[in-house]
């Protein structure tokens, strides 16, 4: 069953609709669902699929060749790119077809000039046309350069882009039926909202039988699979992976990756850029007067945090049929795992109520913050911070555990809200659990002051979702 993607959907399905010559670029890392959400839209469409291989130049176009010729012969084929493509043109002046280039990288890898001839024809036969041309990629250094760049012949062709995104944690609760809310947001941080990732996990299984054997079984569909994905998109991958890991353990600045790594920072910093061109690791700066000095590095995705956190160290007792044991070492560290994906929660929830405008600010920029802070001279660190250009800031703290939210959190919230110069400020605390009386009593007579439990964020996804 195809699950989310709504918005995607409807425009791809008004395109269509145009009857006009369209061209879409659909991009995003691997496992997303892009071709998902491709084969969902085309059914019961005409459309060609085409799907291009790491291979050459000339087992490409006969593959291409037996797509638009439907014909299974590599004797049968087409002499040039420039011909086959002319042809789906020439098959498109009378009728409506969608033709869907996947992996268009790798095809244009093994003929870079293919982007030229695909500008060539949409430019000659834009006007008349009833193609639907899709463009699809999961290397978003090279869709966004060489397809949506300023450089690439393409650009100003295309007609819409989308750039495919994991599934927030409301779409995850919608993913399933019978596991708890809770469960539902420790299973969006073990996938990261990737649906494939999703789908691996049975509501006939408890959620621990379920990590186990998809995690700590050596034949696990995600035992190996960030060593896989890096292995499959990058050379030298022992260094990736030393650096993912080195991120995983709470190297975030450049200099201590690369000191923790055992290389050069430039170096370094190449390694980096290719993760953040794959969605691994995000470059991140505080919200709030960012410096360059302040950048830091984290990893994108919540699975590899989890799987170079706790499968990597413990490889060896998995491989030796131990993941029962595992499970017992690592489950007592989720809280802390889940605390960052709490943050991640509350960041979409601040947003959920934004864009119904029911929050007593309208932001317009939501992130964290980190800094120096002289009057203890120390550096401290804001879960959330949300500000619009009316001088309104929101100031939030989030913890993901089982004991009320107590005193010392309101205080030390409220003492750092002092670090902002704003004139209203609005205090937000979440909490996985309750708060204690003192809170409670605060709140009630502090209107700037909110308190926000998980039961209430899941309160406002069902009420937004009908």
């Amino acid at each position: 069953m195809f699950i989310g993607r709504k918005t995607e959907l409807k425009q791809l399905n008004e395109q269509y609709n145009s009857n006009k010559f369209e061209f879409a670029v659909i991009y995003g890392r691997r496992r997303i669902g892009k071709t998902s959400l491709i084969q969902e839209f085309i059914k019961n469409k005409e459309a060609l699929f085409f799907t291009g291989l790491e291979t050459t130049q000339k087992q490409n176009l006969i593959n291409l060749s037996q797509v638009i010729l439907q014909s299974n012969s590599e004797n049968i084929s087409f002499n040039s790119f420039q011909a086959a493509l002319e042809n789906i043109f020439e098959q498109t002046n009378k009728k409506r077809i969608i033709f869907i280039i996947d992996e268009y990288p790798y095809l244009a890898n093994s003929y870079p000039a293919i982007s030229s001839i695909l500008q060539l024809l949409i430019d000659k036969n834009k006007e008349n046309s009833k193609l639907f041309l899709i463009l699809c990629g999961s290397s978003l250094s090279f869709m966004e350069e060489q397809v949506l760049g300023y450089q690439s012949p393409l650009y100003g062709r295309r007609t819409s882009q989308y750039k495919i995104k994991p599934f927030s944690f409301f779409e995850t609760c919608d993913y399933y039926k019978t596991f708890s809310y809770e469960e539902k947001a420790l299973i969006y941080g073990l996938t990261s909202g990737i649906p494939l990732y999703l789908s691996l996990f049975r509501e006939d299984k408890s959620l621990k039988q379920n990590i186990i054997d998809i995690f700590l079984s050596s034949n696990g569909y995600l035992f190996e699979e960030p060593t896989n994905l890096i292995k499959q998109e990058c050379r030298d991958p022992s260094t990736y992976n030393s650096i993912i890991q080195a991120i995983a353990l709470g190297a975030t600045k450049l200099s201590e990756i690369s000191n923790q790594v055992g290389i050069e920072t430039g170096l370094c910093t190449t390694y980096i850029k290719k993760l953040i061109s794959l969605g691994i690791i995000i470059k991140d700066t505080p919200i709030y007067k960012p410096s360059k000095k302040q950048t830091i590095y984290l990893l994108a995705d919540h699975m590899f945090q989890f799987w170079y956190k706790f499968v990597l160290p413990n490889i060896s007792l998995i491989n030796m049929g131990m993941g029962d044991r595992v499970y017992k070492k690592i489950e007592p560290h989720f809280y802390e795992f889940m605390g960052y994906i709490f943050e991640d929660i509350c960041k979409q929830y601040l947003w959920l109520l934004n864009i119904h405008e029911e929050l007593p600010l309208f932001f317009l920029k939501l992130g964290r913050w980190w800094g120096n802070d002289t009057r203890i001279k120390a550096e401290a660190e804001i879960d959330i911070v949300a500000y619009n250009d009316e001088n309104q800031i929101l100031i939030g703290e989030c913890k993901w555990r089982n004991e009320d939210t107590d005193k010392k959190v309101l205080d030390k919230t409220i003492f750092r809200s002092e670090l902002f110069s704003f004139l209203n400020k609005y205090i937000y605390l979440f909490s996985k659990s309750r708060f204690s009386s003192y809170c409670l009593e605060y709140a009630k007579n502090n209107p700037s002051v909110h308190l926000i439990t998980f039961e209430d964020i899941i309160k406002a996804y069902e009420l937004n979702k009908s």
